[in-house]
């Protein structure tokens, strides 16, 4: 696979239909050679949890002015194009990009090509496969957990995986349909939010979320947490 877009996010956390993406970048990748980069950061509209800070970097104020990502995926999905995808967990990164899509009613299918696939398979007897590790094993120059840093530091990885291990007959080389099945997401309705409003009244909590842009699934988890530590 010789052209390609390679993309990294970064997240609120791991599970696409709980949380947000707080920046992107990717690389458009053209007979081999990167030739347009693209690079944002992404307000989730909540604040970010501190293990998300220490991990990445990122803070919130990095993020509040930036742009929702209603408002930049049209530019996500004009850079991106109808180009394979690679990445390292490819499917973890499709699935953020394809919630997003969902929610906006805009179809998104990709086929793409998965580095930690074939560094599971080729690079079977090192103690770790992650990105950072293969950075570190390879002699690559990284800046781990930034989004464009790291769609950098795969097409490194990927371009070494297949000087060494290339095959024409082994599947993993060749981009595959990307699968992640997803609903829309739903508004809290008025009576989630009414009951919520006066959980946080009476407990004096500041929400880490704009209850009027909750949907009904957070207003769910957040009620039910609320309970949870202070009862009934």
């Amino acid at each position: 696979m010789d052209s390609y877009i390679c993309v990294d996010l970064e997240t609120t956390g791991l599970n696409p239909k709980q949380d947000k993406i707080i920046e992107i970048g990717a690389c458009k990748v053209i007979d081999g050679i990167v030739v347009e980069r693209f690079e944002t950061f992404v307000n989730p509209e909540r604040k970010l949890e501190e293990r998300i800070v220490e991990l990445t970097g990122i803070r919130d104020e990095d993020l509040e002015n930036a742009p929702t990502i209603e408002m930049i995926l049209p530019q996500v999905l004009a850079f991106l194009e109808e180009w394979p995808l690679l990445g390292h967990s490819v499917l973890f990164d499709y699935s953020f990009l394809k919630k997003a899509c969902v929610n906006q009613k805009i179809p998104f299918e990709r086929r793409g090509l998965d580095t930690l696939k074939l560094a599971r398979k080729y690079l079977a007897d090192l103690e770790h496969r992650s990105l950072d590790y293969l950075c570190e094993y390879y002699k690559i120059p990284h800046h781990a957990h930034r989004a464009l840093a790291d769609a950098e530091a795969t097409i490194a990885v990927y371009n070494l995986l297949t000087e060494q291990f290339y095959d024409e007959k082994e599947p993993l080389f060749t981009p595959h349909l990307l699968q992640f099945n997803v609903k829309r997401d739903c508004p809290a309705t008025a009576h989630q939010k009414e009951r919520l409003y006066k959980l946080l009244d009476l407990h004096k909590i500041t929400p880490e979320i704009d209850v009027e842009k909750m949907t009904k699934s957070e207003a769910s988890r957040y009620t039910d947490k609320i309970l949870l530590t202070y009862g009934r």
